[in-house]
């Protein structure tokens, strides 16, 4: 096996198979996986929810992950807030000539190890090689399929006056890794992506509440752009406090330094959840039994005033219009 990736190995022929049986096939052999032109698969009895996402994240490597477990979260995630459990998911590599093996290797055993944590099965892919410079080392799309679990219809159009706002851990974590990772302005800090495959923090939600009404997954812009989509989706205004919004201390010491606001740095591992008020504590409880959803809090609630607007009240009891989310912040988060 070549020490890096040769043009040799996207041309189709000998190469091209053994990078797909020594590198593809050796991680995500299943049942399902074919060599065929297309998989076929066992089709769920009821509805689905489907998702496509592209990940070109730099660096590809970063504390707490890399860009395939990163492919494997963003669209396990992406079909759970819908409330299916995923089932299938197809990906596609496009590799940069020259890209090390060895990297790659990892890449595919995150993607592994990620894909069986939520019993999701890879049954097709594609792998493309770019020449030198065509591609930032490599962009990886994922697409993923998942039954939606049986009286469960989640929507951003959904939120009511009265529901409570939940996030499943502490935010901005991920957003902060990356600026950090790329090293741009010389600090050091002891931070790490909360990258995370939730769907069973999602069927912890369902089981507690089959009937919550919102649930969606805080990547680029984070908390407050998600808040504020949800507000203009159902037409509703959002209050939160400003002392109950879980920040890592170092993440918060570090968004001090350099004036960012961490309910607008990525999330990956994080879901916001909109519940029927008296049903939040419920909601909150089950998602402390969870892998990633120990730090689960209430932030706030849903109201009839301040339609489209999101107010958050400060640590000194005054209420401030949350800045709409604008301009580039972090460009290649996921």
């Amino acid at each position: 096996m070549a020490e890096t990736v040769t043009l040799a190995h996207g041309a189709g022929g000998e190469q091209t198979s053994e990078l797909i049986e020594k590198v593809f096939k050796a991680h995500f052999s299943n049942k399902d996986l074919t060599a065929d032109d297309a998989a076929v698969l066992e089709a769920p009895k009821g509805k689905i929810a489907m998702s496509t996402d592209g990940f070109i994240v730099s660096p590809q490597f970063f504390p707490g992950g890399n860009i395939g477990k990163l492919s494997i979260c963003g669209t396990v995630n992406d079909v759970s807030c819908m409330g299916a459990k995923p089932l299938y998911l197809t990906c596609s590599f496009i590799i940069e000539e020259g890209f090390p093996m060895s990297k790659l290797e990892e890449i595919a055993a995150a993607m592994e190890k990620t894909a069986k944590e939520v019993g999701i099965e890879v049954v097709a892919g594609d792998t493309k090689v770019a020449g030198k410079g065509q591609v930032d080392g490599v962009f990886i799309t994922t697409t993923g399929v998942g039954e939606i679990i049986e009286g469960v219809e989640t929507s951003g159009t959904k939120a009511k006056p009265g529901d409570a706002i939940i996030v499943t851990g502490d935010v901005g974590r991920h957003g902060l890794t990356i600026l950090l990772a790329r090293n741009d302005f010389g600090i050091e800090a002891d931070v790490e992506s909360d990258c995370a495959p939730l769907w069973n923090e999602v069927k912890a939600i369902i089981d507690a509440d089959k009937e919550v009404h919102v649930i969606r997954d805080a990547t680029r812009g984070g908390v407050g752009t998600v808040l504020y989509e949800i507000a203009g989706q159902s037409n509703v205004g959002i209050e939160i406090e400003s002392s109950d919004i879980p920040v890592q201390s170092e993440v918060g010491g570090v968004c001090k330094m350099l004036g960012l606001e961490p309910l607008y740095l990525a999330c990956e591992g994080r879901l916001v959840v909109f519940v029927e008020g008296d049903k939040a504590e419920s909601v909150v409880e089950a998602l402390k039994s969870t892998k990633y959803g120990s730090g689960a809090k209430i932030i706030g609630h849903v109201t009839k005033e301040n339609a489209g607007r999101v107010v958050m009240t400060t640590e000194i009891g005054t209420k401030s219009l949350l800045p709409k989310p604008g301009g580039e912040l972090l460009p290649r988060i996921c």
